[in-house]
């Protein structure tokens, strides 16, 4: 019995040798995708560029002072609007560049002054949104490439075990999971890209909430009596 229990556990051991021996790296997979692989990588290199460059640049456009509309409200009642343009001059985001216009339009009728800063309101969210196409092409396109590569691989192993008459079971199972990797690759790219995309979009729609709640208490200020 003894023996039959240490037979049995060095029989394990050896296939857990033989299995550990036939896994290959990551690396060496993905270069069974052969050519395709590149404007892949390009596709994945790019959307995460975009992704970074575009959540600095949101997060630096939705920071601002929680007390900046409280001060420019305080400068405007007090009748000294210079204090409360040159505030809002020196605050580099979406927020104080519209309630910057509206403090220049003062005197004008109310709507004249809200087109205005809606205009500002408007471009300043086209800033935010550069490039955003550039991730929902590549969440489109991406998966489009791997499925190419896919198809391509294909065909070049049908046409190999046409030519040679090499249609054995390994053959086949081997040459179809190597050219099954773009696909993968793709897919998960375009995930990438496509996750990446909603959640910019998602702050950009917080940064435009500021921008309206602002807005509004601006309106709001200039509807006071000043002091």
């Amino acid at each position: 019995m003894f023996y039959l229990l240490q037979a049995d556990t060095v029989q394990k051991v050896a296939s857990n040798v033989v299995v550990a021996s036939e896994k290959i790296s990551l690396i060496t997979l993905l270069e069974k995708g052969g050519w395709i692989m590149y404007p892949l990588y390009l596709l994945l290199i790019a959307a995460i560029f975009v992704f970074v460059e575009r959540v600095i640049a949101i997060r630096k456009a939705s920071t601002i002072d929680v007390n900046f509309m409280n001060i420019v409200r305080d400068h405007i009642l007090n009748g000294n609007v210079q204090a409360a343009r040159s505030m809002t001059k020196n605050t580099e985001n979406p927020v104080a560049k519209m309630i910057d216009k509206g403090i220049q339009r003062i005197g004008k009728p109310i709507d004249a002054i809200e087109k205005s800063m809606e205009n500002v309101g408007k471009l300043e969210m086209y800033k935010m949104e550069k490039n955003l196409s550039i991730l929902s092409l590549i969440a489109g396109i991406a998966p489009m490439f791997g499925f190419l590569g896919t198809i391509i691989g294909m065909v070049q192993l049908f046409y190999g075990i046409a030519s040679t008459g090499e249609y054995t079971l390994n053959t086949i199972a081997g040459g179809i999971y190597t050219k099954m990797i773009t696909s993968a690759t793709g897919l998960i790219i375009g995930l990438i890209a496509y996750v990446g995309h909603n959640y910019l979009s998602t702050q950009i729609d917080k940064t435009a909430n500021k921008m309206e709640a602002a807005s509004a208490d601006f309106i709001d200020v200039l509807q006071e009596p000043t002091k």
